[in-house]
C-alpha cells in the first residue's frame, strides 16, 4: 500500500462485495474480521463503491467502510446539468478523508478518474496504442486536448499531414492520437494526430491504387477547387480533374460544376502509382457530341442557340452542351460592316442562324446570320435600274468621290469625274459635303461586286451650255492662262470652260518659247475664232487684240482669284465607306 506522500500512485481498489461471505462465522471472528477490514482502508486510495442515495447536493456511496462516503453532486453532473449516476450504480472513488466531523467518509470522483486516466494513458504509451481525445482550445503553438479529463498538448506541426489554416474549426471535435511524449510526474503529455493520419493514408493509398484502372469509373470527394481544375480525394490519393475534362462544352470556372465536399463519379484517365499522380475525367462519362455532329447540323440547316461569348471577330453560340458555332462578323449582315459584334448581339441572347460550314477535325461550326435574309445586292438592279433617279444623303467623302446612302446599308458612289461637266475638281468637297442630301442618277449597277455608280452632274449647271448661249465667234474676252504647252495656251474663259490659243495664234516674240513669255494664272485678252458646243471646243487668238490695260489686268486678276479654286481641304472622314 502506498503512503499518503504519493497521491498519484494508484491504491488497491476495494469493493463492498468483499464482505458478503460471512455466514458461519462467530461473533469474535466477525469482530476480528471487521477490525482487519477497517485497518485496510486508508486515505489516498481508490475504492469501488455503490450509490445508495442521491440528493440535491451530495451522493451517498457505500464503500464497505463503517461509515458511508459523501460525494459532491457537481462531480457527477454532466455539461447539460443532469446527474450521471443513480442508486445502485457502482463507481470508482478516491478516499479524501476517512471520517470528518460528521462521521462520513469524504470522497472524490474527479481524482479517482484522473488517476485512472493517467494509468490508462501510461499503459497506452508503453503499448504504443492510440487514445481518443477531444480538442478543447487553441493554445500557443497548437491545441489543447482533453483525454478523459487530462489535458494534453497537440503541436500544430503534428495535427495533420498538411497545414491547417484555421485551427479553431477543430475545437470540440474528437480524434484518435498517438502519444509521442509522456511524463506523469510533470503532468506532461504530447500527442500526434499526424502519425495516425500518415499510417491511414499509406494504407488507403495502397488500397486505392490497387483498385484504380484506366478507363474505369470511380468515386471520390471534391477536396479543392482551383482556376485550372478540381482535386478529388479518391481515398488517400488526390486525383486532378482538369478544367478541360469537366465538360465537352465551355467551362469558365470549375466552381460552376462542383463544390468542395461533393461526392462525384469520375473516370480514371491515367495514373502513376510511383509518382502518385492520377488524371481524372468527368466529360468522358458521356459520348463526345462531336462524333456525329455533321449529321445533327448539316450544311444549310437552321439552328438555334445561345450567345456565350463575344470577340472582336465574331460571336460564339452554344448549340448544345459541348458544341459551339461561330458567327463571324462578315456573316452578320449583308450590307453593314460590323466592327463590334456587341452592337448586334449580347451574351445570353437566343439566336437563330444557318450552318455554313462544319469542320470535324478542328471541331468548328461556322454559322451565318445574314443567310437568314435575302441578299439585297441580288435584287439591286431591279430596285435601282440604270437611269433611275435617287435621292440620298452624302455619308462619306474620299479623294476619289462621295458615298451616298440610297437605303440602309446600301451606298452608291459618285465619282469625282461625275460631279461636274467641265471643271477639273481637286476634291469632292468642292461640290459636296458630308450630310448633304443630293439627287443623282444611277449610271451603273454591279450586284455581284456590290457596286452602285451614281452621277450628279446632270443636275448641276452646264458651264458649256451657258457659255455657248452668251458668246459667239469674234467676241473678245479676258481670261487667265490655265496651262502652257508647246502647242499653245489653255485659257480659262469662264468657270469650267477653257479655250485653246494655238501657238500660231499667240502674239509673241517668235524666237521665245511660250513658257518664257507667259505664266499660269496670268490675265490675257483673246478673241473667239472657233466655237463648237457639240465637241465643247473653243479656239482663241491673241493676234490683232489690244493688250490689257493696268485696270483691266487688275480686274482680271481679281476675277482669276475668284474663279481659281484653292487646294481641296482634307475630307473630314478619310475612312473607306462601309459597303
Amino acid at each position: 500500500m502506498a503512503s499518503n506522500d504519493d497521491p498519484n500512485k494508484q491504491k488497491p481498489q476495494r469493493s463492498p462485495a468483499d464482505a458478503n461471505n460471512l455466514e458461519g462465522l462467530g461473533m469474535d471472528e466477525l469482530l476480528n474480521l471487521y477490525d482487519q477490514k477497517m485497518a485496510t482502508f486508508a486515505e489516498g486510495e481508490i475504492v469501488r463503491g455503490r450509490v445508495v442515495k442521491v440528493t440535491s447536493t451530495e451522493v451517498v456511496v457505500d464503500i464497505g467502510y463503517k461509515s458511508e462516503g459523501l460525494l459532491p453532486i457537481n462531480q457527477v453532473t454532466g455539461y447539460n446539468g443532469e446527474v450521471t449516476v443513480k442508486r445502485g450504480d457502482e463507481i470508482d472513488v478516491f478516499v479524501e478523508r476517512l471520517e470528518d466531523v460528521s462521521g462520513y467518509v469524504q470522497l472524490s470522483r474527479e481524482k479517482a478518474e484522473r488517476m485512472l486516466v493517467w494509468d490508462r494513458i501510461e499503459a497506452a504509451y508503453k503499448a504504443d496504442e492510440a487514445i481518443t481525445g477531444r480538442v478543447v482550445d487553441r493554445v500557443k503553438g497548437g491545441l489543447s486536448v482533453d483525454v478523459g479529463g487530462v489535458k494534453a498538448f497537440l503541436p500544430g506541426s503534428l495535427i495533420d499531414t498538411k497545414p491547417i489554416k484555421n485551427l479553431d474549426v477543430l475545437r470540440g471535435q474528437e480524434f484518435r492520437f498517438k502519444i509521442v511524449s509522456f511524463d506523469k510526474k510533470r503532468s506532461n503529455i504530447v500527442l500526434s494526430r499526424r502519425a495516425l493520419v500518415e499510417v491511414e493514408q499509406s494504407k488507403q493509398k495502397l488500397e486505392t491504387f490497387g483498385r484504380l484502372e484506366e478507363g474505369k469509373l470511380t468515386h471520390g470527394v471534391v477536396k479543392n477547387i482551383t482556376d485550372y481544375g478540381v482535386f478529388v480525394d479518391l481515398g488517400g490519393v488526390d486525383g486532378l480533374l482538369h478544367i478541360t475534362d469537366i465538360s465537352w462544352g465551355r467551362v469558365n470556372h470549375p466552381s460552376e460544376y462542383f463544390n468542395v465536399g461533393d461526392e462525384i463519379e469520375v473516370m480514371v484517365l491515367k495514373f502513376d502509382p510511383s509518382a502518385e499522380r492520377v488524371s481524372l475525367g468527368y466529360k468522358q462519362k458521356s459520348p463526345d457530341p462531336w462524333s456525329d455532329v455533321v449529321h445533327r447540323y448539316p450544311l444549310g440547316s437552321r439552328v438555334h442557340g445561345k450567345v456565350v461569348s463575344l470577340a472582336d471577330y465574331g460571336a460564339f453560340v452554344e448549340l448544345e452542351d459541348g458544341v459551339e458555332g461561330l458567327i463571324h462578323v462578315s456573316e452578320m449582315s449583308w450590307t453593314k460592316k460590323v466592327r463590334n459584334p456587341a452592337k448586334l448581339l449580347s451574351i445570353g441572347a437566343d439566336v437563330e442562324a444557318v450552318v455554313s460550314d462544319v469542320n470535324i477535325p478542328n471541331r468548328r461550326i461556322s454559322l451565318s446570320l445574314k443567310a437568314l435574309e435575302e441578299n439585297p445586292w441580288d435584287t439591286i438592279a431591279q430596285r435601282y435600274p440604270v437611269g433611275a433617279v435617287i435621292t440620298g444623303k452624302v455619308r462619306n467623302l474620299t479623294d476619289f468621290g462621295a458615298f451616298v446612302e440610297v437605303e440602309e446599308g446600301i451606298d452608291g458612289l459618285i465619282h469625282i469625274s461625275d460631279m461636274s461637266w467641265n471643271r477639273r475638281l481637286k476634291h469632292p468637297s468642292e461640290v459636296l459635303k458630308k450630310g448633304d442630301t443630293v439627287q443623282a442618277r444611277v449610271i451603273s449597277v454591279d450586284g455581284e461586286n456590290q457596286r452602285l455608280s451614281l452621277s450628279v452632274r446632270e443636275f448641276l449647271p452646264n458651264e458649256w451650255d451657258a457659255f455657248a448661249k452668251t458668246h459667239k465667234i469674234g467676241d473678245e474676252l479676258v481670261g487667265t492662262i490655265a496651262k502652257i504647252t508647246d502647242f499653245g495656251l489653255f485659257i480659262r474663259v469662264a468657270d469650267g470652260v477653257e479655250g485653246l490659243a494655238h501657238v500660231s495664234e499667240v502674239q509673241r516674240d517668235p524666237k521665245a518659247k511660250l513658257d518664257k513669255t507667259f505664266t499660269p494664272g496670268e490675265a490675257i485678252r483673246a478673241r473667239i475664232i472657233k466655237l463648237d458646243p457639240q465637241d465643247r471646243k473653243i479656239g482663241l487668238t491673241t493676234r490683232d487684240v489690244e493688250p490689257l490695260t493696268d485696270e483691266e489686268r487688275a480686274q482680271a486678276g481679281g476675277a482669276a482669284e475668284h474663279h481659281e479654286h484653292p487646294a481641296a481641304p482634307q475630307a473630314p472622314d478619310e475612312e473607306t465607306p462601309e459597303s
